[in-house]
């Protein structure tokens, strides 16, 4: 308020040698960003000043450069990737355009037609299938994964001196986070580029970085060789980060709830049976539209979901998981096959029929923040549901039951007054759980719900869901594509390739000898903390 002055960054100081990269990690908010954008002089003019300190760039200060001048080192000797590629690409041009005008602004001198074939060798470089189709597509028809990888070869095409990626893996799979991290490394040892590499992951920094700089509250606490920062941190809030991985959690209350032990899929009391789903999407072409063939986003699965346990349904974007979720809550409608809750066929189903059973069965989606109604008072979030399914005699018993769901989740009860804007991500994501439990399920689908939460976050998510799902007795089906989690959370395991279940089981099985080739490549992709 007023003219307060935010130390977004607070006197750091790092260097980062010829051909080595440098880890910044910490929690949303540290001023891991502000340091990156701070190096390129990409801050907003008038709104941020650098009232002191100097950033060195083969010997130049880059606080003190002339616009102009920064601007031959922008792109061509400094690159950055940014983390969210949707809204760092241009939804007017081809991936392939941007990448060309990038090559051209910094090399003038190259034609179309060398342009063209340096920016498909690039984006063949960050392993972009079918490139010569993909160059002529616009951002909105990528994934996300293809997206950051465009981003990625358009940073690299100019071979920069120093690359800053900020976050660049976040949004992938762990193959295609394994096959980018290989590149960037195999990218600077053949050019001696140096890399800022800001993240949350710590199996990333111990795979990517020799030294790594731990930030809290615009602070440097921590600066060291990865190694010795890693194996033995000596700053209280790096030890607090490094306790909160999943592979460190440990398992305690982990354990599966005491009615439901370790059971085989399909074993024991299932309060969901799969039979040979399939959902089909057509591809239509031609004047008339005609059907010519089918995405097969769900092929032919079949699984049981025991009660009371928590499944892992994991595998890369694409395969198929928030489809088969969906059509589990028939929020996509099956092409063919049985979907039954307690015994009770759901497929075919009208949506009258279906909404006596929809409290039931509730789903928790990826992204608070487009989830929740920004002009609804989580109290209207919360008591509507209700409301519409009976519960409750009366708006003062519903405030009741929304505040005592409220405490489980740990947020205080005054969260009911207040709009979806006014919390922070992990917040928002135990008010989309809360939305979920006012209704008292009995099976809820948990689609990545902690993707984009801080490792810390992450921790107190899972340790909470461990809690209910006891207290509950309450069934999860946990999509994911982080194996740190599914391993401390999970008892079962389903993988998921191209459509099909290729390997399901127990999760120790699963993650400790999987079976499937695709479950061995999954599992040895992802980054681990062991240096």
């Amino acid at each position: 308020p007023g003219n307060t002055v935010v130390k977004a960054v607070d006197d750091v100081s790092f260097s980062i040698p010829r051909g080595e990269t440098f880890c910044l990690v910490g929690e949303s908010g540290s001023g891991k960003s502000i340091s990156a954008l701070s190096v390129i002089r990409l801050l907003p003019h008038g709104l941020a000043s650098h009232p002191k300190g100097e950033i060195l760039f083969n010997g130049q200060d880059l606080l003190r450069m002339p616009e102009a001048d920064l601007r031959n080192i922008r792109g061509s000797q400094i690159a950055m990737i940014f983390q969210e590629p949707m809204t760092s690409l241009n939804p007017v041009f081809t991936v392939g355009e941007q990448i060309v005008e990038a090559l051209q602004l910094h090399h003038p001198d190259m034609n179309d037609a060398e342009a063209e074939e340096r920016a498909i060798l690039a984006l063949e470089q960050v392993q972009l299938p079918k490139v010569r189709e993909r160059f002529h597509d616009y951002p909105h028809q990528l994934s996300g994964g293809q997206r950051q990888r465009v981003m990625i070869a358009m940073a690299l095409a100019c071979e920069p001196e120093l690359l800053i990626a900020d976050e660049p893996t976040t949004a992938l799979d762990v193959t295609v986070q394994a096959e980018i991290l290989r590149l960037m490394r195999k990218l600077q040892d053949d050019t001696g580029m140096s890399t800022l590499f800001i993240t949350h992951d710590f199996g990333v920094v111990a795979q990517m970085a020799q030294q790594v700089g731990v930030m809290q509250r615009g602070k440097l606490v921590e600066v060291g060789r990865t190694a010795q920062v890693l194996r033995n941190p000596q700053h209280a809030y790096t030890q607090q980060l490094l306790a909160a991985v999943p592979e460190n959690l440990g398992k305690a209350g982990s354990s599966p709830h005491p009615n439901s032990p370790q059971q085989g899929l399909g074993k024991g009391e299932a309060i969901l049976q799969i039979r040979d789903l399939n959902v089909w999407f057509p591809i239509k072409k031609g004047i008339f539209r005609h059907t010519v063939d089918h995405v097969r986003a769900v092929d032919g699965v079949s699984l049981d979901i025991p009660k009371g346990q928590i499944v892992a349904l994991v595998g890369e974007s694409g395969c198929g998981k928030t489809t088969l979720g969906r059509a589990v809550l028939q929020l996509e409608k099956p092409t063919s096959g049985s979907i039954r809750l307690q015994g009770q066929e759901l497929t075919g189903l009208s949506a009258r029929e279906l909404r006596p059973l929809r409290p039931k069965m509730q789903i928790v989606f990826q992204d608070p923040q487009s989830s929740l109604n920004p002009r609804l008072l989580i109290e209207t979030t919360l008591t509507e549901p209700m409301q519409v399914h009976g519960i409750g005699s009366g708006h003062e018993e519903r405030i009741e039951l929304a505040s005592r769901v409220l405490d489980d989740l740990q947020l205080p009860r005054d969260t009911l007054w207040r709009y979806p804007h006014e919390f922070s991500g992990g917040q928002r994501q135990r008010i989309g759980l809360a939305r979920a439990l006012v209704l008292n399920p009995e099976f809820i689908v948990c689609d990545e719900i902690t993707s984009a939460l801080d490792v810390s976050v992450q921790a107190e998510i899972l340790q909470l869901l461990l809690k209910i799902r006891a207290e509950r007795h309450l069934t999860l089906l946990f999509i994911t594509h982080n194996i740190g989690v599914v391993e401390y959370l999970s008892d079962q395991t389903v993988v998921m390739y191209k459509g099909k279940v290729v390997e399901q089981g127990a999760t120790a099985q699963v993650c400790g000898s999987p079976q499937d080739a695709y479950t061995q490549k999954l599992l040895a992709a992802v980054p681990r903390l062991m240096v």
